[in-house]
C-alpha cells in the first residue's frame, strides 16, 4: 500500500502581475514504511509541496491521498482531525514549547489525544532518543542536538504512520546533523514509519529510497 500519493498537484497564486505557478504537475508515491526526500533550491517550491502532502495547504488543482483516502478536498477541520495521530512532524526550528520542559513537550501531543499513559510513553520514548538524563531540562537550557531529539522523540511518540521533516538537520553543525539523521532513520526502522522530508543535505537525501528533485515548481 503507498502511504502517501501525489497526483498532478499543481499550485498558483496570484500577486499584482498575476498568476504564479508555484508547483506545476507533481506526482509522486512512497509505499508504506519507506522513505522520499525532496531536494531542490531555495524557492524551487519544496516546503509549498511538503506542506500540501502534510494537509497542512490545499493545491490548487491535483489529488493528495494518504493510505487510500483523500484528503485534499477535505475541510481543515477535517484534515487536522486525520492529522492527530496519524502524521508526526519535525522542523528545523525545533518548535518546542520553551514553558514546558522536555518531558512535558513530548507529553503534549498525547495529551491532547486524550491518553492516559501520556508520561510513561514520553519518558520511554525520551529513552529511545539518549535523552533519559535531560528530561526535567527546559528547552533553553538545551543545545541544538539535544532540541532536535526531543522533537524527534514528539514526532514518533503517538506512533504516527507517516512523518513529515522539513530541513530536519538544516539548523545543526555537521556533527550534530549525523547524529540526528542516524537517528532519525533508526527510529524509522523500528516503527515502521514513513517518512517525507525536505532538504538541502545530499548524505540525508541517500539514506532515502527515492529522491524527488524540484526545480522552478517542477520535477527534475
Amino acid at each position: 500500500m503507498a502511504a502517501i500519493q501525489a497526483k498532478n498537484i499543481t499550485k498558483t497564486v496570484l500577486d499584482s502581475a498575476g498568476s504564479i505557478d508555484i508547483l506545476k504537475d507533481i506526482s509522486l508515491s512512497v509505499a508504506a514504511g519507506s522513505s522520499l526526500a525532496i531536494l531542490g533550491a531555495s524557492g524551487s517550491g519544496k516546503s509549498t509541496l511538503l506542506g500540501i502532502l502534510a494537509g497542512l495547504d490545499t493545491p490548487s488543482s491535483g489529488e493528495v491521498i494518504w493510505f487510500d483516502e483523500r484528503i485534499d478536498q477535505l475541510s481543515e477541520d477535517a484534515r487536522a482531525l486525520r492529522r492527530n495521530g496519524t502524521l508526526g512532524f519535525v522542523f528545523q526550528s525545533f518548535q518546542l514549547l520553551g514553558h514546558l520542559n522536555a518531558l512535558e513537550n513530548v507529553m503534549l501531543p498525547l495529551e491532547l489525544m486524550g491518553a492516559k499513559d501520556a508520561r510513561v510513553r514520553a519518558g520511554e520514548m525520551l529513552d529511545q532518543v539518549g535523552m533519559a538524563s535531560r528530561k526535567t531540562h527546559f528547552p533553553k537550557t538545551l543545545s541544538g542536538g539535544e532540541q532536535q531529539r526531543v522533537a524527534l522523540a514528539r514526532a514518533f511518540v503517538t506512533r504516527p504512520r507517516l512523518i513529515f521533516a522539513d530541513e530536519p538537520t538544516g539548523s545543526l553543525d555537521a556533527a550534530n546533523g549525523e547524529i540526528i539523521s542516524k537517528l532519525l532513520f533508526d527510529l524509522l526502522a523500528r516503527h515502521g514509519t514513513t517518512v517525507v522530508l525536505v532538504t538541502h543535505s545530499l548524505e540525508l537525501a541517500q539514506r532515502c529510497a527515492a529522491v524527488l528533485r524540484l526545480s522552478g515548481g517542477r520535477t527534475v
